[in-house]
């Protein structure tokens, strides 16, 4: 096994025990209740400013992502709900509230960016790993590994034979079940990792065919407008694609990082 695929289950089942999901501290709880209360009475920007500090804090969910995108975007701040809304998406790309609301927010961007067609089993693959959270992820891989347990201690335990074949068998099941959990997870993690996105964050960007200001515009963005980070010149230029795989350089702080 490599030990890039080492890293991603060791941080899935970091995930699994993470507090971040679940909210472990009651303060924020408490905090997120109050975000809650905040947006419910329309103060947007006091709600924002609750789930900025659970973020800060060091909690994250798509929950929280989430809403915190809606505070944005009642505001009328569209990257920074974008942004937000990505976030939450790859906690739980699945969901279909945080996806509506991305096509929503898109909608009302200026570029309109038409995807590049991929091969039907390439789509099929990530349309099926995209299509579970990570917290529901590691519950049920918790749950699987818990049942598979008690069906091996049933097996140590049972006297007959037929018992003993029925425990033993529905505990590697249920194990196997356990293992294509972390595996999904893993792929999921992959495919984000090997994925770097932004969030175009200045109104109106000069996409550069090279990195330097002297040379000649690609074409050019606006704010809001997500682009695929292929790289890094390591002097403040990052290389681009588009989802219509146009490609360019932009600086490093007309975007922010998803």
């Amino acid at each position: 096994m490599k030990f890039n695929q080492i890293k991603l289950i060791a941080c899935f089942l970091a995930m699994i025990f993470s507090p971040a999901l679940s909210f472990g501290a009651d303060n924020q709880q408490q905090l997120f209740k109050k975000a809650n209360a905040l947006y419910a009475k329309s103060q947007y920007k006091q709600a924002a400013d609750a789930y900025q500090q659970i973020l800060d804090a060091g909690y994250q969910s798509a929950g929280v992502y989430f809403n915190l995108g809606n505070a944005h975007y009642k505001q009328g701040e569209l990257p920074d709900a974008l942004l937000y809304y990505e976030k939450a998406r790859r906690l739980a790309p699945g969901d279909d509230d945080i996806n509506f609301n991305i096509r929503l927010a898109n909608s009302k961007t200026v570029d309109k960016i038409d995807e590049v067609p991929e091969f039907f089993l390439s789509r099929w693959w990530k349309g099926f790993i995209l299509s579970f959270s990570a917290d529901k992820l590691a519950t049920t891989a918790i749950i699987l590994m818990l049942v598979g347990s008690a069906l091996l201690i049933w097996y140590f335990f049972a006297i007959a034979s037929g018992l003993k074949k029925f425990s033993f068998f529905s505990a590697i099941f249920f194990f196997f079940l356990a293992i294509c959990t972390v595996t999904i997870a893993a792929s999921q993690l992959s495919y984000f990792d090997s994925n770097k996105q932004a969030i175009v964050f200045t109104p109106s960007v000069n996409v550069k065919t090279s990195p330097a200001d002297a040379v000649s515009t690609a074409f050019v963005l606006h704010e809001g407008t997500k682009v695929n980070v292929l790289g890094s010149n390591g002097g403040g230029w990052l290389k681009i694609k588009l989802a219509n795989g146009n490609e360019g350089w932009i600086k490093t702080a007309d975007v922010k990082a998803i």
